[in-house]
């Protein structure tokens, strides 16, 4: 832990430990200034300090309270100190202010890394986007290939297949033909051919075309996102068809075990010849080039960071700049990522489908197997069953469905009776990008590519980005019918003309508004998706004097596809707390879903305000609801898994 005081355009860092008082952290801070910049303080005399403030409301703080207690991550106080100074023979009090920043959990900015618990397994066959999702947690560390006899964290039965083609690639009589991004330039340059017998300007050329590439503009990914990105470029290189050394395939490995991962934007790839720009960006800062992070370092210059983690910097022969940038990677791990997180979130879809079906008293029986079996679709089945499992079963019985037997009520509206109909969708179109992303994550999306067992290298185009494109434009449309559908829940559950409840399901309406807004905001993040689920692989602009006539558009795919996710996940967390706030009865439906210090927690502080902290903590319990993290019934569980 850590806090940063500004002096000016310049921040001090500080360690403390979680326990201190308001009190020892502001005789640190004042320690510390005194060491660093002692004209600005004079020497220890007295109290060192006079108060401290928060920022904001310019509240005062006791200094026995921990800080912990009073203060948030990432909250600004001012410390006042006052000094005595001596000016022509009069001695004059100054009031010094200093500004801190107090960050008692790491920021998004330097995320927590704890030491990684599982070795992955890199062969350019075999990845997962489950695997990529631990990349981004840090929950691993990675080995090329897929033999035990390993060789500096590379295996033998990869280091041929590596080996092979990067001598192809050295070999005299390539060095004597015109090969494309090996002795000639790159794109519409491709018949600009250099001198062969200049090994040395081979090397220039590959380093150019990283620097020249590297143009990205926006936010930087997120480092735990860049891990995800350089796993992924590692897994296509251990294929053996990309010509690149051994010797960098192991630095680069060496790289993403140590956490070392370069500044890549998030703008500026147009998903084809692969994901150019931040792919450019990855390469530059294992160049020791650029910014790169690392938990010991933090954001710094490149080469200080491997420096200071003991790695050195690529170094490019033939080909291996082109190797390292050309590749949907960039499009692949944002996708992979987002279709993880889908896959959570639409389980979680039918869980809280089913609760709020129980709470507004609807009927199961349009859950009934042989409506199903009549339309065979394999997601509709699957959310069928589950509500069923849920709702009325015999490890479940309900006595709502009893009730419903001899009753005039004889179907529900559309978001409760067609569930499985619409929530079956997402999860085969779920299932279907799974394939799509599986598939691209374990292919050679390089240009050219080598064949060492034929001798030949050969230019293709499987650096074009329009299968994980198209994919994730279908994703972001599929799982935004989890948002609408919830949306119009949430409509029913706190509007008293349609669910017979309290409006807005307050006791006191009038005097208290209730959770007359959180409807308000699901249909805001909702008609944006609407705005996000258009196509963004429909567009297509010529790049690169036209050599590049078509485009996929596949980094806007991934990222927005991304974003739909985090707001369906919003919105139905909403449904979940509104449903959680109703009755305490519905427990009988998940009290075994239920992770209890979330749920207590949850449900104690929405009832005062739904804040940013309550939405996560929801999402993270959902997230536990799917994970496998629930004590039901071995048949329940089977069904609604």
């Amino acid at each position: 832990m850590r806090l940063q005081v500004q002096i000016g355009i310049e921040c001090i860092v500080i360690p403390y430990e979680e326990e201190e008082t308001v009190h020892s952290i502001a005789l640190k801070t004042v320690a510390k200034i005194r060491r660093l910049r002692p004209t600005l303080l004079s020497p220890k005399e007295g109290n060192p300090y006079q108060e401290v403030r928060r920022t904001v409301g310019n509240s005062l703080l006791d200094p026995e309270d921990r800080a912990g207690d009073v203060l948030k991550d990432g909250d600004f106080v001012i410390l006042e100190t006052k000094t005595s100074r001596t000016r022509e023979n009069s001695k004059i009090n100054v009031v010094s202010c200093f500004r801190i920043r107090f960050d008692f959990e790491p920021s998004s900015e330097y995320p927590q890394v704890e030491k990684p618990t599982k070795l992955l397994i890199l062969d350019g066959d075999s990845l997962l986007p489950a695997d990529l999702v631990r990349c981004e947690r840090g929950e691993c560390v990675i080995q090329v290939g897929i033999s035990s006899v390993a060789f500096f964290g590379l295996c033998l039965t990869v280091i041929v297949k590596i080996y092979l083609s990067h001598q192809r690639i050295l070999s005299s009589d390539v060095s004597f033909v015109t090969v494309y991004g090996v002795t000639t330039g790159f794109g519409i340059f491709s018949n600009v051919r250099s001198i062969p017998s200049l090994v040395k300007m081979l090397r220039r050329l590959q380093l150019n075309l990283v620097r020249s590439h590297a143009t990205g503009y926006g936010q930087p990914l997120h480092p735990s996102k860049v891990r995800m990105l350089l796993a992924l470029r590692i897994n296509v290189l251990a294929k053996g068809y990309s010509g690149v050394s051994l010797e960098n395939v192991k630095k680069m490995v060496a790289a993403f075990n140590a956490f070392c991962v370069s500044y890549v934007p998030q703008q500026g790839t147009v998903g084809c010849s692969g994901d150019l720009t931040p792919l450019a960006h990855l390469a530059l800062g294992l160049l020791g080039e650029g910014k790169m992070w690392s938990p010991i370092t933090g954001w710094d210059d490149a080469d200080l960071v491997l420096k200071k983690n003991n790695l050195k910097p690529l170094e490019l022969g033939p080909k291996e700049g082109l190797a390292l940038i050309n590749g949907t990677q960039m499009v692949t791990a944002i996708g992979a990522y987002a279709l993880e997180r889908a896959y959570n979130i639409a389980r979680q879809g039918d869980v809280i489908a089913a609760l709020s079906l129980d709470i507004l008293k609807g009927t199961t029986r349009a859950f009934d197997p042989d409506i199903h079996r009549l339309r065979p679709h394999k997601g509709q089945d699957i959310s069928a069953r589950r509500l069923r499992s849920l709702l009325h079963s015999d490890a479940n019985p309900s006595q709502i469905a009893e009730s419903h037997r001899n009753c005039n009520k004889v179907q529900d509206a559309y978001t409760l009776r067609c569930v499985p109909q619409v929530h079956g969708i997402v999860h085969d179109t779920i299932e279907f990008v799974r394939r799509i992303i599986t598939t691209e994550m374990n292919s050679a999306t390089d240009n050219p590519l080598i064949f060492a067992d034929r001798e030949e290298i050969i230019s293709g185009g499987n650096f074009h980005g329009e299968y994980p494109a198209k994919a994730l434009d279908y994703l972001a449309i599929a799982v935004h019918e989890l948002a609408q559908m919830s949306e119009r829940r949430l409509e029913r559950l706190v509007n008293n003309q349609l669910s017979g409840l309290p409006t807005f399901l307050t006791p006191n309406g009038g005097l208290n508004s209730g959770l007359m807004t959180v409807q308000l905001c699901a249909a805001s993040l909702v008609s944006e998706n609407k705005v996000l689920c258009h196509p963004s692989s429909v567009d297509s602009i010529p790049t690169s004097c036209n050599q590049e006539d078509h485009v996929s558009m596949g980094g806007f795919s991934a990222r927005k596809a991304l974003t739909v996710v985090e707001h369906v996940e919003a919105v139905c967390s909403w449904e979940d707390a509104v449903v959680d706030n109703i009755n305490e009865e519905y427990d009988r439906l998940i009290q075994h879903l239920h992770v209890s210090a979330m749920k207590a927690e949850s449900s104690k502080v929405t009832k005062r305000r739904l804040s940013p902290e309550t939405q996560e903590l929801i999402r993270q319990r959902g997230i536990a609801r799917t994970a496998g993290k629930r004590e039901l019934t071995s048949k329940l569980a089977k069904q609604c898994t």
